[in-house]
């Protein structure tokens, strides 16, 4: 049996350490806090007993639990990431231990009237009666991902210690800078050496996920032209009053706030503006490749609309890609998806197949010949103050990894 006070003191002593990564920043990792948790997770590693323990010069870890069975079975791989989101801020984590959760209003924070409702965030309703990790409302948690990275450190050490369990030989990977989309640029697929792996990186207890978005970033600079505007007649033109032109003529239903499922969007992440330059940041997202590509397209023409009602190149567009839907690499070995959910069937969790509306290391690893689907890692309501984990579910999916562990070497 798991520990749930184990549990607890594992998480809480990754989440208290600040990772936040900086897509700014053209290091890897992207921040040099990063290297804090990432050595503090090598030397946890070893003293578990894991062996092959690693740490490169861009701080991704890899360790490895070796085959305690005689014939031959595949290798496989659990992989989750040690950012957090530069979305909130990640700095002085005070989380809050809340016992039998009685299915109520949480007070995160008294002083600043911060609470976390299950009448606006109704998944709360789920875990009644459970204990929850909440944030204290002035920072994000870090669950994402800091609970896979914890549910992974803790089903290798019960492996360890529970030999009876019978496994094949299994790596595991531990990343920087996952949130801000290059999380798998510098990892090493070869070196890993798995026939397969799972992101310990979803949400709500039951998520399996092998489809992610398309993924684009987007910067839209719009040049105007700055004089006095005391005698700015005929002569100023202000590239705000532009920027908000394109803005405005993007489809205003399709944003994040206004789709689910299936539904792709435009996303404006961020606008800095002045008279003489406006630059904004844009993400483009959509599961079908061809209504992704058609929304970039969609972008590139609005520019050049305007320039030609402008008569002049008053505004450009700069998009790259970020990462592609993992489907088209998943199912053709679908009996890795088929694994993960008998394990979870055989646990007594009801597995929620979906798809993913964002990404994750597995969509790019796939991409890199490592077939990655995505495993529930239990927390909600990421990158924000109103993030919470409840700790039933990260002894859950600890379960999960051993018992796919065992499943895949019964399977060989």
């Amino acid at each position: 049996m798991i520990s749930k006070e184990h549990i607890i003191k594992r998480f809480v002593s990754y989440v208290t350490i600040d990772t936040e990564s900086d897509p700014t920043s053209s290091t890897t990792p992207s921040t040099h806090k990063q290297w804090d948790l990432a050595n503090k997770l090598a030397e946890e590693l070893k003293t578990i007993g894991m062996q092959d323990v690693d740490i490169d010069d861009n701080a991704y870890i890899v360790a490895t639990l070796p085959s305690n069975v005689e014939h031959e079975v595949p290798t496989i791989g659990f992989i989750s990431h040690f950012d957090t989101s530069p979305d909130f801020t990640g700095a002085n984590v005070r989380p809050q231990i809340i016992e039998h959760y009685d299915g109520k209003d949480i007070v995160l924070n008294e002083a600043e009237n911060i609470v976390l409702s299950p009448d606006y965030f109704e998944d709360l309703h789920l875990y009644k009666g459970q204990t929850l990790i909440t944030t204290d409302g002035t920072t994000l948690l870090g669950a994402d991902d800091k609970a896979g990275i914890c549910e992974i450190v803790s089903a290798m050490e019960y492996l360890i210690n529970h030999p009876q369990i019978k496994h094949g030989k299994i790596r595991v990977g531990f990343t920087p800078d996952e949130e801000i989309g290059r999380g798998a640029h510098k990892f090493d697929v070869e070196k890993f050496g798995a026939d397969w792996a799972y992101t310990m990186d979803g949400s709500q207890i039951g998520e399996l996920e092998y489809e992610n978005f398309n993924a684009a970033g987007a910067v839209v600079k719009v040049k105007g032209k700055i004089v006095h505007p005391g005698y700015a007649k005929g002569k100023m033109i202000n590239s705000m009053y532009i920027a908000q032109e394109f803005i405005n003529s993007l489809p205003r239903l399709e944003t994040p706030e206004h789709t689910e499922e299936y539904q792709g969007f435009f996303h404006l992440s961020s606008i800095k503006g002045k008279v003489e330059e406006t630059v904004l940041q844009y993400i483009i997202r959509d599961h079908d490749r061809g209504h992704f590509e058609a929304r970039k397209a969609v972008m590139e023409n609005l520019a050049n609309e305007l320039n030609e009602q402008y008569g002049w190149e008053v505004i450009s567009v700069e998009i790259k890609d970020q990462y592609y839907n993992m489907k088209e690499k998943i199912e053709p070995v679908m009996h890795i998806v088929d694994i993960a959910e008998e394990a979870m069937k055989q646990l007594g969790i009801e597995p929620i197949i979906k798809a993913i509306r964002g990404g994750t290391d597995g969509s790019q690893l796939s991409y890199k010949g490592l077939p990655c689907p995505n495993i529930f890692a239990g927390g909600h309501n990421f990158h924000g103050r109103y993030e919470y984990v409840p700790v039933e579910s990260m002894i859950k999916a600890t379960e999960v990894i051993c018992k796919i562990a065992e499943l895949a070497a019964k399977t060989a």
